[in-house]
Order: structure tokens, then sequence, then C-alpha cells
């Protein structure tokens, strides 16, 4: 049999609430703290992720260390990131404690993740995350945006922000979310997660949507100019791209880049691919 007896320990309920009664933590909504409190939730996110040896995992808001601790369980390396200076206090004396013989490979960074420029250490090849919920869309595309070294990942977040970010074109919950995570990656949903696994337990159903990064749609328009085409056709779900796309271009001009990309002026925003927007991005003046 394999010796285990170097492997971390990972946190049960009993742990973490010992933890937060050190630091006085009392979670707040505010921040999405929702601590998971349930070993094998942990380990089947990691399972789930793919991450292997080879793999410098990216953890947004570690928390206490739950997922942490299962994260090292198999990645090469792992660097968090943690707002709470409390919670990234004591995240290193945490690891020493449950998991000594892989402490080395771990590094906290207290900052805002929506905030950070860059991270220490190797490029990470890997995002991992239970995401704090009320920040969980703004965060993922900022971390793929800036971080092109990311190969795949799995984050947490709430059920329908889930839904709407593995969504294809005409699904009711389709839109910028979708659209814009479909730039840099193939997305789709990886399971949920009940509520009883957290502490204090959530007023939301959790899902896990899992994605793989693929080459950009196009390298003729800046991204940024087909995300203004994006958040254009959906500012008014209701309204056709002949109309819509006026904010950003002239009539004319807005027919014009709907007839080469081969669009309707009639449709909607909600039925177009990540290609579609491109093609009409292409079109228009800059």
């Amino acid at each position: 049999m394999p010796d285990t007896s170097s492997d971390p320990r990972l946190l049960g309920a009993t742990d973490v609430r010992a933890l937060a009664a050190r630091l006085d933590l009392r979670p707040t909504k505010q921040r999405g703290q929702n601590f998971v409190i349930d070993a094998n939730t942990v380990r089947r996110i990691v399972r789930d992720s793919g991450i292997t040896a080879d793999d410098v995992v990216l953890e947004v808001g570690p928390g206490l260390g739950s997922l942490t601790l299962a994260l090292l369980e198999v990645a090469q390396r792992v660097v968090a990131i943690e707002l709470d200076p409390k919670l990234a206090g004591l995240l290193p004396e945490t690891i020493a404690a449950y998991a000594p013989a892989q402490a080395d490979r771990f590094e906290v960074v207290l900052a805002d993740a929506l905030r950070v420029d860059s991270v220490p250490g190797p490029p990470p090849t890997a995002l991992v995350a239970n995401l704090p919920y009320n920040v969980s869309v703004p965060v993922l595309l900022h971390l793929m945006a800036l971080l092109p070294s990311l190969r795949h990942g799995l984050v947490m977040v709430q059920a329908e922000v889930a839904d709407r970010l593995a969504a294809g074109p005409g699904s009711k919950v389709y839109g910028v979310p979708s659209v814009k995570a479909a730039w840099y990656a193939d997305v789709r949903r990886a399971g949920t997660v009940g509520r009883n696994v957290f502490w204090p337990a959530p007023n939301v159903d959790s899902g896990l949507v899992a994605w793989t990064q693929h080459e950009p749609p196009t390298t003729t328009v800046p991204r940024e100019r087909v995300f203004e085409v994006v958040d254009a056709a959906f500012a008014h779900r209701r309204k056709a791209l002949r109309g819509a796309l006026r904010s950003l271009a002239p009539g004319e001009a807005v027919d014009a880049a709907l007839e080469q990309a081969g669009v309707e002026p009639l449709t909607r925003g909600e039925t177009l691919t990540i290609h579609d927007f491109v093609r009409i991005a292409e079109g228009l003046p800059t």
C-alpha cells in the first residue's frame, strides 16, 4: 500500500469552526464567506478539475484552507489569493500544521483578485476555486484575461451563475457572461454542490463550472472591441442588433457590418455565438 503518512490532513466541520474561533471570525454575506466543511466535497472538486502533479494551481478565496489542502494533495504548487487579512495571515500556519510536507509548495497573496496584475512564481496552469459568489464572474473573466497560461480550471459558483456561464446561444440564461467566457475557453457544467457542505449554509444552491482553454477566436480585432459589441447587443435584450449596435457606430456602418458578417439586422444578441460577434466587430469601424 502507498505511504500516506505525509499526505495533507483535510479540514472537517470541527476544524473549520475551531480555526474561525481563533480569529473570532463571523462569516459575512458581504464577502461571500461560506466555508466548505466536507472533505469529500473538496476532493471531488480536485478530482473533477483534472489537475495533475504538473499543474501550478491558482486558488481565489481560500478562506480557512479546506480546498487548499486538497489541492496540495495533487498539485505541484498552489498560490492562493485572499482578500481578508485575518484569513490570509492564518493560512500559512494552517498549511504548516495540516500539510507540513507540502508547505513549501504553497504561497498566499493578500490581494483583491479583481485588481491583481500578476501572480508570484511560475505561471499558473489551472484555476480551481470556490469563488466569492458576489464577484464570481468578474473575477473569473479578469483572471482568464490576465493569465493566458491558465489551460483549464473548475470553479464553484452560485448555481444560476454556473448555468449562465455554460449556456449556449438560444438559452434563456445565455448572456454576456456566456459569450465572454466562450472567448477564452470551452465551458461546461460539471455538477452541483449541496448547501449542507458549507458553514454557514448559504441561501442559494451552488454549481461547478469546468473549462478548457482554447485559442482566441480572432487575432484581427482586439478582444476589447468584441466585448464592446457583446455588451451593446445585450444592453437591451429585446432590441434587434440593428438598433442595439448604433451606440457603437452609425446606422449605415452597422448595417454594412451585419451584412458582411452574414447576420440578419433583426437578429437578437442571445442567438449569436462568440464567432458571430467577432465577425460583426471585424466589420465595424474602429
